[in-house]
């Protein structure tokens, strides 16, 4: 969503990079070039103006630090602003200090507000609350039927005494959940109500009705991102007539310009708590403004990527396969990578993921063509090899190779390229473990290395001396392949050959279709430290 705002923001601060001391006239173009990035994005014009008066004020009373540049500084205060337009902190729900805690959603039809129940009702549940929907939108057709569907995706009760379609009353079935909640011991209540086109009377009335029936602890705006600034003045007028105590961004993974994301807040005065990032239930989490600033600035939200993998990956497995790859053995096998291949997979799209590292923005192109189909073609040529073949995969001869590529619908080629880029991959993982191990202050008992331990160290060679032409042999193929034989020279911290370097490590993961940043988050999770 945030894009273009992204790569605009990027540009007014490219041209600060490299000067010693900026002058007025500089930080007047950069502040020009950055009300223009924000307008662009459709932020509410009062918002830019506040933005920019404070982004000035703080820069004219910049105190030139020496441990970074200015253009540093200028971004750290327009990352400042960002999060203070964002609302400052992370706010999530106050539960009752009496159960249930009732929480009311509102907001315009179409802005997935039935779907963000759902959600909000999944999320409550992995936090170990027992929460219940409660069907009281009986205004829009079939708004009933479809949050009992949700509610079942979302495994969470559905209290729904009324078919809907116009039938009932909503502020009854509002008042009777209360009861049904606290009979069948659900900690927390949500309320799904009626949403219209556009903001008018009926609606705020019925909204207010609820309210006062409930006095619910909660009641959160539902704002879909992707209608600008028709959002921002929709949930000004709700909060003037009704009142809410915090707002709910949906569609956050679309593509428009996102300046509601950037005016609801501040235009309110209400924070921003939840954001829907995409139309799976688990598309859900809490609105970090801070992070959000970073990915704005493209710093990358590194937390939000960490929180995932945690979420998705099992501990114990994470950590015995980290220790078969580093451990200097050929223990990671072919099974161990495909488990931790679909543990990403269940964290979203390649693309996606890769967006929350810093300095993603300039590799723009690159991750929207990112393919994650090749994840389903791996899985298809592993899944279609024998436990023993995935065990070791040195017994893959010609015939194993095709009839593993027919199982798998692709050419011997495909099987060959994966098969070797395993192997290199984890050859080069098995090096690395093994310059960490050796890099450890005394090194480890039984590791590969002994790098920190200069007595472990294996003396310096002298050279001898070979006459001119011993040992050489005349054939170019037979001296080529003598070459490639010959050991290359150890360096202290790594016992099978000389240490990966960055570039080397980083080329075999992209071969081997693993991004380097989140393989080696991947292996944080349990490998040595």
């Amino acid at each position: 969503m945030f894009d273009t705002l992204q790569d605009r923001l990027s540009k007014a601060f490219r041209t600060l990079r490299g000067k010693g001391r900026l002058s007025d006239a500089d930080i007047e173009a950069t502040l020009g070039e950055i009300r223009v990035a924000l307008l662009e994005a459709d932020v509410n014009l009062e918002v830019v103006r506040a933005f920019i008066a404070k982004v000035r004020e703080q820069a004219a009373e910049l105190e030139l630090s020496k441990a970074i540049n200015p253009a540093q500084q200028i971004v750290k205060i327009v990352h400042e602003q960002l999060v203070e337009i964002l609302g400052g902190h992370t706010r999530t729900i106050q539960f009752a200090k009496t159960p249930p805690t009732v929480i009311m959603l509102a907001g315009l039809q179409g802005s997935g507000k039935t779907t963000l129940a759902g959600k909000l009702a999944r999320w409550l549940r992995e936090k170990g609350n027992a929460p219940l929907l409660v069907a009281a939108d009986l205004q829009r057709p079939n708004a009933v039927t479809q949050l009992q569907v949700v509610g079942r995706q979302a495994k969470v009760a559905v209290y729904a005494p009324q078919p809907g379609n116009g039938v009932g009353d909503p502020v009854e079935v509002a008042r009777l959940s209360l009861d049904i909640a606290k009979r069948h011991l659900h900690d927390v209540v949500i309320i799904d109500t009626a949403g219209r086109l556009g903001v008018d009377e009926e609606m705020l009335a019925q909204a207010a009705d609820i309210r006062e029936a409930v006095n619910p602890d909660e009641t959160l705006f539902v704002v879909d991102a992707m209608i600008g600034q028709d959002a921002v003045t929709t949930a000004k007028s709700f909060a003037e007539k009704v009142g809410f105590d915090g707002v709910v961004l949906t569609k956050l993974d679309g593509d428009a310009r996102g300046g509601a994301a950037l005016s609801v807040a501040t235009v309110t005065g209400a924070p921003i708590m939840f954001a829907s990032t995409g139309e799976k239930l688990a598309d859900f989490e809490v609105f970090h403004p801070d992070r959000m600033a970073g990915r704005i600035l493209d710093m990358g939200d590194v937390l939000t990527l960490i929180e995932q993998a945690e979420r998705h990956f099992d501990q114990k497995q994470a950590a015995e396969a980290a220790g078969k790859l580093l451990g200097g053995g050929n223990g990671f096998t072919l099974q161990d990578f495909l488990t931790q291949m679909q543990a990403v997979k269940k964290m979203g799209p390649i693309g996606k993921l890769m967006g929350m590292l810093p300095g993603a923005g300039a590799m723009a192109d690159q991750l929207s063509a990112i393919d994650d189909k090749q994840i389903s073609r791996i899985e298809a040529i592993i899944y279609s090899m024998t436990p023993a073949e995935r065990a070791d995969v040195s017994i893959l001869n010609g015939t194993r190779r095709a009839r593993i590529a027919k199982g798998a619908g692709v050419q011997v080629s495909d099987v060959n390229g994966l098969v070797n880029r395993f192997v290199e991959a984890r050859k080069m993982m098995q090096q690395l473990g093994t310059g960490m191990m050796g890099g450890l202050p005394g090194g480890m008992p039984g590791a590969g290395g002994m790098g920190g331990f200069p007595s472990m160290r294996r003396p310096k060679q002298t050279p001898k001396k070979k006459k001119s032409g011993s040992g050489v042999s005349g054939n170019p193929a037979k001296r080529a392949g003598i070459t490639a034989e010959a050991p290359k020279a150890e360096s202290p911290g790594a016992a099978f050959g000389v240490q990966p370097t960055a570039e080397e490590l980083e080329q075999a993961m992209k071969d081997f279709q693993i991004p380097p940043d989140i393989a080696r988050a991947l292996n944080s999770q349990g490998g040595p430290r």
